[in-house]
């Protein structure tokens, strides 16, 4: 939903919901978009969340050297530098904490520039002298394979450019599973860790995003605290309980359809 839309953005989206009999968004920071950017019928619209897989057993144990952990699809824009800059700072830390990016380049940027982002970052490891801490993972996982990595994580930091994104499966899924959330203030990361699941900083604020992750990486009582809060929010943002607002959804739109033939 963008924030700015063009003239022919306006009219084309403004179109399909008109057409609607009714628009989802999966975030209140989206309905709050759309209702202010372009003309629509306010009860039209109904915010259901992202859902997400949550784990079932015992958490994981987290053995060996903590882990920093930012996954999903490489390319600009992910600002993963801005960890990179922050592990400098972190190595003094019990346990010598490391920095996994996971997942491969974004197919559009591989189509467009190659791995040149990647390379960069990977020149930057070089430089700061942190080859040993931070690695690149560009393995696809998903299922089960996913939630072990972020379960075996001591922190999820979501270091996103953007300050527009309204929607991240990333972070949905590392709250459902317990993991403290480091991000930087994108609306939906704003929203989603109000209660106290994560730490918020500002995208132009390094010092802040370095405080961040050395609080959680060395105070077990604020990392434990935010992984509860996690784990209390988890059953909301179940799959299962998606499906039913879904289906509630579609089912109160049969009724006023019926209502009126």
């Amino acid at each position: 939903i963008p924030t700015n839309p063009t003239a022919s953005e306006r009219s084309v989206f403004e179109s399909i919901v008109a057409l609607a009999d009714h628009v989802v968004v999966t975030s209140d920071a989206a309905a709050q978009r759309l209702n202010s950017s372009f003309t629509v019928e306010r009860h039209k619209v109904s915010v259901i969340a992202h859902g997400a897989t949550i784990p079932l057993g015992i958490a994981l144990k987290r053995a060996g050297r903590p882990t920093v952990l930012t996954w999903g699809l490489l390319g600009p824009g992910k600002g993963v530098e801005r960890v990179i800059d922050a592990m400098s700072s972190l190595q003094e830390l019990r346990g010598r904490p490391q920095y996994v990016i996971a997942g491969p380049t974004h197919p559009k940027v591989v189509a467009t520039e190659g791995e040149a982002y990647r390379e960069a970052r990977m020149e930057q490891v070089r430089n700061l002298g942190l080859t040993g801490s931070v690695v690149f993972d560009p393995a696809y996982r998903s299922g089960s394979a996913l939630a072990a990595m972020v379960q075996s994580s001591a922190v999820v930091v979501l270091p996103y450019d953007s300050s527009h994104q309204v929607s991240s499966a990333a972070l949905v899924n590392a709250v459902a599973s317990g993991r403290p959330v480091v991000a930087t203030a994108f609306p939906h990361a704003v929203e989603l860790l109000n209660t106290g699941a994560g730490i918020i900083v500002d995208h132009d604020d390094p010092e802040a995003l370095t405080s961040a992750l050395r609080r959680v990486l060395s105070d077990p009582r604020l990392a434990g605290n935010m992984a509860a809060e996690g784990r209390r929010l988890a059953p909301t943002l179940a799959w299962p309980v998606v499906a039913t607002s879904y289906l509630t959804l579609a089912q109160r739109l049969l009724r006023e359809r019926r209502a009126l033939v």
